[in-house]
C-alpha cells in the first residue's frame, strides 16, 4: 500500500468523473465484502485518484451503500492493515483533520510523543500547518502553540514555535 501511495502519479485538479466515482464505489464495496483489502484495484484507486475524485467515490460510496467506507474497514479493529488503510483514507480525505488528529494524541498523553509531534510540524509547516493549527483550535479550545509550549520546553519548544510561525518565542 505504502509503496503505490508514494511512488504514483495522481492527478491534483478538480475534475471529477462521476460515472467513474460509480463504478469504483461498486468495486470498493465489492472488495471489502470480500475481505480482499490488500487487491491491487482498491490500491490502485487509493493511490492514483485525486483527492477530488477519491471524494466523489467516497461520497458515492455512503450514499450507495448506507455507511462510510471507515465504518466498513473496521471489520477487525487489531488488524494493522486495516488500521493503515483507514488512516489512508482519512489523509486522503482530510488531511488536515487526521494531522490534527495526530497531534492531539502526540500532547494529550503522559509524555509527549516528540516523533509524531516533530514529524508534523516539521513536514507540514510550508504545506498546511497553519489550516493544521486552525483544525486544532476548533477541536481542542486551545491555540497549537499555547498547547506546545504547555507540553515541550527549550530549544525544542523554540523549534516548533518557529515552525508554527511564531519567531519570537
Amino acid at each position: 500500500l505504502i509503496l503505490p501511495l508514494v511512488s504514483s502519479y495522481r492527478y491534483e485538479g478538480d475534475e471529477v468523473n462521476l460515472n467513474l466515482a460509480k463504478t469504483e464505489a461498486k468495486l470498493l464495496h465489492e472488495k471489502i465484502s470480500n475481505k480482499a483489502y490488500n487487491d491491487d484495484d482498491f490500491i490502485r484507486i487509493l493511490a492514483t485518484r485525486s483527492r477530488a475524485q477519491i471524494n466523489a467515490t467516497l461520497n458515492h460510496y455512503k450514499d450507495a451503500f448506507g455507511k462510510d467506507i471507515n465504518k466498513n474497514l473496521k471489520a477487525d479493529p487489531k488488524d494493522k492493515f486495516l488500521s493503515l488503510l483507514r488512516a489512508t483514507v482519512k489523509c486522503l480525505i482530510r488531511p488536515e483533520k487526521y494531522f490534527e488528529k495526530v497531534v492531539r494524541l502526540a500532547i494529550n498523553k503522559r509524555g509527549t510523543d516528540e516523533g509524531a509531534l516533530t514529524r508534523v510540524v516539521a513536514t507540514r509547516a510550508e504545506v498546511d500547518l497553519k489550516i493544521i493549527a486552525d483544525e486544532y483550535q476548533m477541536r481542542n479550545s486551545v491555540p497549537l502553540e499555547r498547547a506546545i509550549v504547555k507540553d515541550t520546553t527549550g530549544d525544542y519548544e523554540k523549534m516548533l514555535v518557529a515552525l508554527l510561525g511564531h519567531d519570537d518565542a
